[in-house]
């Protein structure tokens, strides 16, 4: 952000953007590095294609592995002009875009993802005319909130999402909640660690991230949620609480496709609670875990199996079969964060060591993750 001209700065726990409109945007003077995160880098491209100059984005090698034509394609329809390198197969970063002169238009996403729907609704504030996404599975809304908060002119209709131009945004005073999905671990951990109970506070409870919650009441898990204390709810945006998971014996659960986007990065850690499940677990149109930072699929198969698991796969589903006695292990992370975390968790259950091998890839998305999880093992 203060790269393209836009001051941030930290003040305590706080930190403070100085938004003057995209229009005070500047031209980088170098590439943007994205890093690892694939969310940042199409939410950016969403923003940049309102931007009357070159941007160039680039990121690590597992970034660079990741499809991005899923947004560089509604975005070129809109009138961005984007240029993706030779090299990357037309397909991956690095990718240079010039914005300005869009047209709004009605898009429906082959595939369901809140990060391509998160990009054309930015994309469409600048928009000439309205921007509309159909979804026809709904995925995390946490972007339509944040607009609607700000003051933009954004409306849902049926399976459409529609953002018209010319919304003047504030700045506002936000509270980001507790991340559900880095709470996910814990809770997962709680429930099948026998004499075990956690309770996560004040974490993000918008009903679009917490299908993994529903899925553990259908195995029978211990769960009681409390709303925040007054001074840290902010329900115009966010809904925030306090969950608490105890052990309780498990059972199978059938996950269906359109539970998927809303617990995609739930899913790994969703497998380890199977193992522990009684009967055959079965998910069900997964395959999106493919192109994550690393084959998820593979990856959960390849470390949960040698932790003495009964897990397949087949397709774009996965079948869990369970109650497994799990052994301590050396497992691999594939270079991804959440399954790091996802076979730490498994190791909690496991009958003797398990390491992790690639664990320090976890301090993307969870930096103080080793010890908050020493501090639950007391």
């Amino acid at each position: 952000m203060e790269t393209l001209g836009v001051p941030v700065r930290r003040d305590g726990e706080a930190w403070i953007v100085e938004g003057k409109g995209i229009e005070a945007f500047r031209k980088p003077a170098a590439p943007l590095d994205m890093g690892n995160s694939g969310t940042t880098t199409r939410l950016l491209m969403g923003i940049l294609a309102g931007c009357p100059f070159e941007t160039t984005l680039m990121g690590d090698a597992s970034l660079s592995s990741r499809p991005m034509r899923r947004v560089t394609d509604p975005l070129q329809e809109m009138g961005a002009v984007i240029r993706i390198a030779a090299g990357a197969g037309g397909r991956h970063l690095p990718l240079t875009i010039r914005g300005g002169g869009l047209k709004g238009i009605r898009y429906t996403p082959p595939v369901p993802s809140a990060q391509v729907k998160s990009a054309l609704l930015l994309a469409g504030l600048s928009a000439e005319g309205p921007t509309t996404v159909v979804e026809l599975v709904p995925t995390r809304d946490h972007t339509e909130r944040m607009l609607r908060y700000m003051g933009a002119k954004i409306e849902t209709a049926g399976q459409g999402i529609t953002v018209e131009p010319g919304g003047k945004l504030r700045g506002r005073e936000i509270e980001v909640p507790g991340d559900f999905s880095s709470a996910a671990f814990f809770l997962v951990a709680a429930a099948i660690v026998p004499g075990s109970s956690v309770t996560v506070r004040r974490v993000g409870l918008n009903p679009t991230r917490t299908g993994l919650l529903d899925l553990l009441k259908r195995m029978g898990a211990n769960i009681k949620i409390a709303s925040a204390p007054s001074g840290h709810r902010n329900d115009e945006l966010e809904p925030i609480g306090d969950v608490t998971v105890s052990y309780a014996s498990l059972k199978a659960v059938v996950v269906e496709p359109a539970l998927i986007p809303n617990i995609i990065d739930e899913l790994p850690i969703l497998m380890v609670a199977a193992t522990q499940a009684e009967g055959i677990s079965r998910m069900e149109g997964v395959g999106e875990l493919r192109v994550k930072e690393t084959d998820r699929i593979r990856s959960m198969v390849a470390g949960l199996s040698g932790m003495g698991a009964s897990i397949r796969s087949e397709g774009d589903s996965v079948f869990v079969e369970g109650p497994s006695r799990l052994k301590g292990a050396a497992v691999d992370s594939f270079g991804d964060h959440r399954t790091a975390m996802a076979l730490a968790v498994a190791g909690l259950a496991a009958r003797g060591k398990t390491t992790v091998q690639g664990s320090e890839w976890v301090s993307i998305s969870f930096p103080d993750f080793e010890e908050k999880l020493k501090a639950i093992r007391r």
